[in-house]
């Protein structure tokens, strides 16, 4: 009996062992399993991190280039049709040409420091053409534009020949930094869509403060497609690469609104936007 009782035990704890060896076998099995689809995880999501910089980083020196070229370009004509005539008129486009080449300047240099600053997050480079100073050091990186910079934007756009007419309604109030951006950005673009590709014509800003919700739109005149005036194929603003417009709605998605681009039948085109305010 006991010789058969050892055995048994004998042959219990054998199994037990196989059984504990087995389910430690799996277990590393699972982690390793676990750490490799962790990895991946983490991969997957620096991927996505990488892409939406680089998305953002397109969007944000497309808003820069395209406005600040457009007005040179703009300029530059108008000056080279009245340097003959009208030397004092073409100078003053000239100025123009320099400034918006300036601003697009400063504009790319502030882009750049946000990408790689200094150690102390300040903006050393004074730029071209002026010598760095330890006050100029000391200078923080200027901040995205905003509504603030409205008026700015829209004196640069009626000099270089398209007159804009802006109306604000509601209670103006301090926004999101990210919302302020985009909505100017969006202004941004329509403004330099109409001036870029419109026939004289000009150019309505709208900003309604709601109470839950801030609503931008631009309308621009233009040949109307009811009288067969306007151009055939596609519109203005579906030529070129298309990443204006499509950058405007993917800044919008973000904050959970919508954004409508569209030919107007009376002429023009009119672009109007909606971007909550009350999102969590």
């Amino acid at each position: 009996m006991l010789t058969a009782a050892l055995a048994v035990a004998c042959t219990a704890v054998v199994a037990l062992t196989v059984a504990l060896v087995r389910t430690r076998r799996r277990w590393q099995a699972a982690v390793g399993e676990r750490g490799w689809l962790l990895e991946r995880e983490r991969e997957s999501a620096a991927e996505a991190a990488i892409a939406a910089e680089r998305d953002r980083i397109a969007r944000e020196l497309h808003d820069i280039v395209s406005h600040n070229v457009s007005i040179m370009v703009v300029q530059a004509s108008a000056a080279r049709e009245v340097l003959g005539t009208m030397p004092d008129e073409a100078a003053t486009a000239l100025r123009a040409v320099e400034d918006a080449g300036r601003g697009a300047m400063t504009d790319l240099r502030h882009l750049l420091g946000l990408l790689a600053p200094a150690q102390d997050g300040t903006d050393t480079d004074p730029g071209p053409g002026t010598e760095p100073s330890a006050e100029a050091a000391r200078t923080p990186l200027a901040p995205q534009p905003g509504l603030d910079r409205l008026s700015s934007l829209v004196d640069r756009i009626s000099f270089a020949g398209l007159p804009v007419e802006v109306r604000v309604s509601g209670e103006p109030r301090t926004l999101p930094q990210g919302i302020d951006v985009t909505a100017y950005r969006i202004i941004q673009e329509a403004l330099t869509n109409a001036l870029r590709h419109g026939d004289g014509g000009r150019a309505e800003v709208t900003v309604r403060y709601a109470d839950h919700a801030l609503r931008v739109e631009v309308l621009n005149t233009g040949p109307s497609v009811l009288t067969g005036t306007a151009p055939a194929g596609p519109g203005p603003h579906g030529r070129g690469t298309g990443r204006g417009l499509l950058g405007l709605r993917e800044r919008v998605a973000v904050y959970g609104g919508d954004l409508d681009a569209r030919r107007r039948l009376g002429g023009g085109f009119r672009v109007r936007a909606r971007i909550p305010l009350d999102r969590p």
